[in-house]
């Protein structure tokens, strides 16, 4: 059945790619926007329902609709081309469900097959087809959690992040290969909303094929992954966390795509999404292909992929991924494997001008969504706004804390007296971005082990260990983030096939370091000091950074209403006791946590409540406490100053 449409001036002139997305709006319908006119949507025509299809192929011959209905033969359903490239036609009787791949005939007469582009679900992986699917028939529960998140400044509120990979965090009994999004929902919610954490995090949630890529190697840029369920399943997901007051950040991935012949690559036979010069076009290190951000067409599909996420599944923020790699044009090559820029120098001009726009856009169409750079180099003003000089992101990631603090914890205590300054040196730029300390998946895979194996000592110290490391974490400015399985102490690193060591809990050790993330995340959220003033110098001071002999760090939390927290950690497996250390009031200061506490399984060495300073100046400062700092120990105290 030969059924291709006959308008084929309207669908070009309605559908020239260059035209159409400079007249997008944000506040428009699906209508109006890349992926409302390209890829495939049910229509009704003179009274016939059919599906309008629609892909950007511009070096293509001829391109043909594969489905079902026409035994997936090249030839049958035909597309029209425009002048803009972009081919289009009109197929009566496809509808919802129905399963199709684009045929393209290349210049040299090669028939492709591709999956489409802005297909909107997937076949589950192995297949690779795309399916047609209606997104207007979802109803939103979240107004509320909507119009509060417009309103909210997150650099002054609390940010806890539980990073997820969804097909690892637990695993159904019944054999089936996944929870459903629908079963993830009710359960990691519960589990979130138990531990007291802000956000979820999801690795990619786009479609991919490979399972060991964990979804940084996209084929789907505008599907949600099939794997777990349908894209109203996914919405439900997001639904239930805004409704639960959980917002939802997913890792998004515009630095590289796969070669995986489906997908985006070498589309029409041409390097249409990808620099045709392996120099500028290959990743080494993930043999991938990286995007064209010199052309308009490509930088507007990745921003209408970012784009899509927020308008069709609300999500909360993109964090996104592999920035190092889209900045640097010689980014993990040698001498002659990259081609300079225009002026002689290693930076992507044109992937800086994309973040660039990306971030002015974002933040303007949607107020409230975060936008996260994991960036791992000293490129100045990563969160800093376009306007005054930045790349625009919300927040970058903190590698260099995460690899200082991660190297010094593994240490012997005997030696950390010798290398005090691994986790001192962060001040001197700790204010220079809006950070996020992460405890990520990438710290627990290849070999690294997990972060209690990572611990020195027998059992009870590799666990105190830890429980100080989180309590340093929660105690320093910056946002916080932790991979799944970190908030009880794994033992094996994370294997993507198999869900987490749930058994763990019913080990005291373990179930102990789960209630100190529960308690640190709930102290986070109650206390403005420990992260209204994240971003600023104001909201921290050093009591004593240079006590190597002892290997403690003690130091000052400040919200804007003057709230003072005081914190202090021993490093070492000995307890000290009356440990000095300068305070900034007088009056009494309330033990609100002890990372040493019985409740954690520590051997519960602590200051009984309350201490009141004295005047005895000490560390350049009036008044001064008299500490019992337990081994491999923390605490957290807060002035009251009701009671001086």
């Amino acid at each position: 059945m030969n059924t291709t449409t006959q308008d084929t001036h309207a669908d070009a002139e309605i559908l020239d790619v260059r035209t159409e997305l400079l007249a997008t709006t944000p506040d428009g319908g699906m209508e109006h926007k890349m992926y409302g006119r390209l890829g495939a949507h049910v229509e009704t025509r003179d009274g016939v329902s059919g599906v309008r299809f629609a892909v950007w192929a511009p070096n293509a011959r001829e391109v043909c609709v594969l489905t079902d209905g026409n035994g997936w033969q090249h030839g049958y359903d035909w597309l029209n081309s425009s002048d803009s490239g972009v081919w289009s036609g009109f197929i009566p009787g496809a509808g919802l469900g129905t399963t199709y791949k684009y045929s393209l005939r290349t210049q040299s007469g090669e028939l492709l097959t591709k999956a489409d582009p802005l297909g909107f679900y997937c076949e589950l992986p192995p297949k690779t087809a795309s399916i047609v699917y209606d997104l207007n028939q979802y109803h939103w529960a979240d107004g509320d959690w909507m119009a509060r998140r417009a309103r909210t400044n997150y650099l002054e509120k609390p940010v806890s992040i539980y990073e997820v990979q969804l097909a690892s965090w637990k695993r159904p009994w019944d054999g089936r290969r996944y929870h459903s999004y629908r079963e993830l929902a009710e359960q990691l919610v519960e589990y979130i909303r138990e531990l007291g954490y802000t956000h979820i995090e999801l690795m990619p949630m786009a479609e991919y094929p490979f399972d060991g890529s964990w979804g940084y190697q996209v084929t789907g840029y505008f599907a949600p992954t099939s794997r777990f369920g349908t894209p109203d399943d996914f919405r439900y997901f997001v639904d239930y966390c805004h409704q639960n007051g959980i917002g939802v950040i997913i890792d998004w991935v515009p630095a590289h795509f796969p070669t995986d012949p489906h997908g985006l690559a070498r589309f029409d036979g041409t390097a249409l999404y990808e620099h045709e010069d392996q120099r500028k076009g290959f990743h080494p290190d993930w043999n991938t292909h990286i995007f064209n951000y010199g052309r308009f067409e490509v930088r507007e599909f990745l921003y209408e992929s970012g784009r899509f996420w927020l308008d069709q599944y609300h999500i909360d923020g993109l964090r996104v991924d592999a920035v190092a790699s889209m900045l640097y044009l010689d980014y993990s090559r040698d001498e002659g494997e990259w081609v300079p820029n225009q002026f002689g120098g290693r930076e992507n001009l044109e992937a800086v001008d994309f973040l660039k726009d990306f971030n002015t856009r974002v933040h303007g169409e949607y107020p409230g969504v975060l936008t996260i750079a994991e960036e791992s180099t000293s490129w100045g003003g990563v969160s800093r706004p376009v306007y005054d000089g930045g790349l625009g992101f919300s927040m970058k990631w903190d590698m260099g804390w995460m690899h200082d603090s991660l190297k010094y914890i593994a240490r012997e205590p005997v030696h950390r007296q010798f290398h005090q300054n691994e986790l001192s040196f962060r001040s001197l730029y700790a204010f220079s971005e809006n950070f996020v300390l992460p405890l990520s998946h990438d710290e627990v895979v290849h070999g690294k082990g997990s972060l209690i194996r990572r611990m020195p000592g027998d059992d009870w110290q590799k666990f105190a260990n830890l429980r100080l490391l989180f309590g340093y974490q929660y105690t320093m400015p910056g946002k916080k983030l932790l991979f799944m399985g970190g908030e009880f102490g794994q033992w094996d690193e994370w294997d993507h096939e198999s869900e987490l060591d749930w058994c763990l809990l019913r080990f005291p050790f373990n179930d102990g370091i789960k209630k100190l993330i529960g308690d640190l995340n709930r102290l986070y959220r109650d206390y403005p000091a420990l992260y209204e003033l994240d971003s600023s110098p104001e909201g921290f001071s050093w009591i004593e950074a240079d006590d190597a002999a002892h290997s403690i760090y003690s130091y000052c939390r400040y919200a804007k209403n003057g709230q003072t927290i005081v914190v202090a950690l021993n490093f070492t497996p000995v307890v000290r006791y009356e440990y000095q250390i300068g305070v900034p009031h007088a009056g009494q200061y309330v033990e609100l946590l002890n990372s040493d506490s019985e409740l954690y399984e520590g051997s519960n060495v602590g200051n009984w409540g309350t201490l009141t300073a004295t005047d005895e100046p000490s560390h350049g400062r009036e008044h001064s406490l008299k500490l019992n700092l337990p081994p491999l120990g923390m605490v957290i105290l807060l002035h009251s100053p009701d009671a001086e």
